[in-house]
């Protein structure tokens, strides 16, 4: 499998007689899924089922759905629905006995929402049928798209994660091959600093100075930080080997790699060792800031 951003755009269109639709998707970066519809008055019904096919198919991000509804009159004609018509006229009869108004006016009563119908709007339910599965079926081939641009996108930044990878690699090898990490080098610098405890405190126990010299060694030897960024990096190359949607678990691994790296710097004693650890940190975030866009 191949990873995937979360960043994506598609469109996709239609239409059927008289209506016409425009299916909008938009994805951006979230730390979980994050679903939008914007559907027009009358479609609301479609989006519990789209919200089940948006979920099989994205596990991350927030993603924005807009539909949008046309409707040409060519050929459909206009009727008026007698019924709510002589709703509204009875209505008006009965305000007339109560409140001291002109008499409603045609253009007045033929303005009003459901009294004026389209062909379309005095559908039956055979129609609406054919024209919902339509649409759900044009929110598919919209969804399609997206995941092939969210793709393409992941083997983007699969490219840009593997050349922050080799870069981290190669400031451990340095950091590993630093002086200040060698054996030899922690014994001089633990000897050395004996000496000075030892000459500052003539008298001081046995006990006391073993003590000291075991924090001392476990300051000045950071292998095993060294050790534990190598593993991590080992399962930053198995994550974008295994693919799909690994966002979250690539994320808290660079937290990880974070954690190890600014114990390195506070160890290091060393000047040369200290510039690999801030740039190693750097390097770091910049991985983390490109997996942010990882579904």
């Amino acid at each position: 499998m191949t990873i995937a951003s979360m960043t994506g755009f598609a469109r996709a269109e239609g239409h059927d007689g008289t209506l016409g639709w425009v299916w909008e998707l938009k994805s951006v970066n979230a730390k979980a899924l994050d679903l939008r519809f914007r559907l027009p008055a009358g479609f609301e019904a479609l989006e519990l089922g789209l919200r089940a096919v948006l979920s099989a198919k994205v596990k991350r991000g927030s993603i924005t759905a807009n539909l949008a509804i046309t409707k040409s009159t060519t050929g459909s004609g206009l009727r008026v629905n007698r019924q709510a018509l002589d709703m509204v006229v009875e209505l008006a009869r009965q305000l007339a006995a109560e409140v001291e108004a002109a008499p409603p006016r045609i253009d007045g009563l033929l303005a009003l929402k459901g009294v004026l119908e389209t062909g379309e709007e005095s559908a039956d339910d055979t129609q609406r049928e054919r024209h919902n599965a339509l649409l759900n079926t044009g929110f598919e081939r919209a969804l399609d798209s997206l995941a092939v641009m969210r793709l393409a996108e992941g083997a983007r930044l699969e490219a840009v994660l593997a050349a922050r990878l080799d870069e981290i690699t190669a400031l451990v090898r340095e950091a590993e091959a630093s002086a200040a990490t060698q054996p030899a080098a922690i014994k001089a610098r633990l000897r050395d600093l004996i000496a000075t405890l030892t000459s500052a405190v003539p008298a001081l126990p046995e006990e006391r100075l073993a003590h000291e010299a075991a924090l001392i060694i476990a300051k000045a030897d950071v292998r095993e930080e060294l050790d534990r960024l190598t593993a991590h990096l080992h399962a930053a190359r198995g994550l974008l080997a295994e693919g799909g949607p690994i966002g979250r678990r690539f994320d808290f691994l660079c937290q990880e790699f974070n954690r190890e790296a600014n114990t390195l710097c506070s160890k290091s004693a060393d000047l040369q060792l200290t510039r690999t650890g801030l740039s190693l940190k750097a390097a770091i975030e910049q991985l983390r800031e490109q997996v942010q866009n990882i579904e």
